[in-house]
């Protein structure tokens, strides 16, 4: 229970990560704020933590609209009293080289993963430094730190949450506010199937590729979600400003 008495908002928490780390964090003891733009996804996530007898609440929301991360943010106060952490998930992913991203694809991965990341902190910002503390972690990607191919605006999109990390953990840190952000590798959720369509690729061929790596094998959602437990809790207190890489060794190559 490293979470008792906190609260959580967790941008993206219909599916995959989102979702693992709702559960898990709910288990851990905390009040969870799930949002998300598919409402009966969400309402799944709600009701399976209140059925385990957790506490949460789903906001629908996309996080590339100002005034809904502000509505996020006003409802979990509403709900829950105050908020200790943010986990800025939410994300999405099309394979294309600079040649064939067009403006919309890269404006879409832009606004959603690297500004969705932004305005959502904003708006969480000012009700943790006036309490004092806070814990907000990103989620960025192995590719946010080397480069992917066939992915030129993901990774400017990834690579700017890295750096936003840190400015932010520079920034807030004698405020009494952490912020980190985890990069993990590819992952068993919904985007590792629509990316491998995307390709051109059969699934099983693309598993193959993926297993090229150090431990053999993809990521589960789980395993994520501890991580980005590891980073809530007073467990990393001496931690900010850091990219926790969960890849599989992927980037040690």
């Amino acid at each position: 229970m490293r979470l008792t008495g906190k609260v959580a908002l967790i941008t993206g928490g219909t599916s995959g990560i989102g979702e693992a780390t709702a559960i898990l964090f709910a288990r851990e003891g905390a009040c969870v704020a799930v949002t998300g733009r598919n409402e009966l996804r969400g309402q799944a996530v709600r009701d399976r933590i209140l059925q385990d007898g957790g506490k949460a609440i789903f906001i629908r929301t996309d996080v590339r609209q100002s005034a809904d991360c502000c509505r996020s943010v006003d409802e979990t106060l509403h709900a829950f009293g105050k908020l200790d952490i943010l986990f800025n998930n939410a994300g999405v992913f099309y394979p294309h080289t600079t040649l064939e991203c067009s403006e919309e694809e890269w404006d879409l991965q832009i606004d959603v993963n690297l500004k969705g990341t932004f305005l959502m902190s904003k708006a969480a910002l000012p009700h943790m430094i006036a309490q004092g503390s806070g814990v907000i972690i990103n989620n960025s990607s192995g590719w946010g730190i080397v480069g992917g191919d066939q992915a030129v605006a993901y990774c400017a999109s990834k690579g700017g949450v890295v750096l936003l990390t840190k400015a932010m953990a520079i920034d807030h840190g004698h405020q009494g506010i952490r912020v980190n952000c985890i990069c993990p590798g590819d992952v068993d959720t919904p985007m590792l199937p629509e990316d491998a369509r995307l390709r051109g690729m059969e699934w099983q061929d693309y598993l193959t590729g993926c297993g090229n790596r150090p431990l053999g094998r993809i990521g589960t959602p789980d395993e994520i979600a501890k991580a980005v437990l590891f980073l809530a809790s007073d467990d990393s207190s001496f931690m900010t400003g850091a990219a926790l890489v969960v890849d599989g060794g992927g980037t040690a190559d």
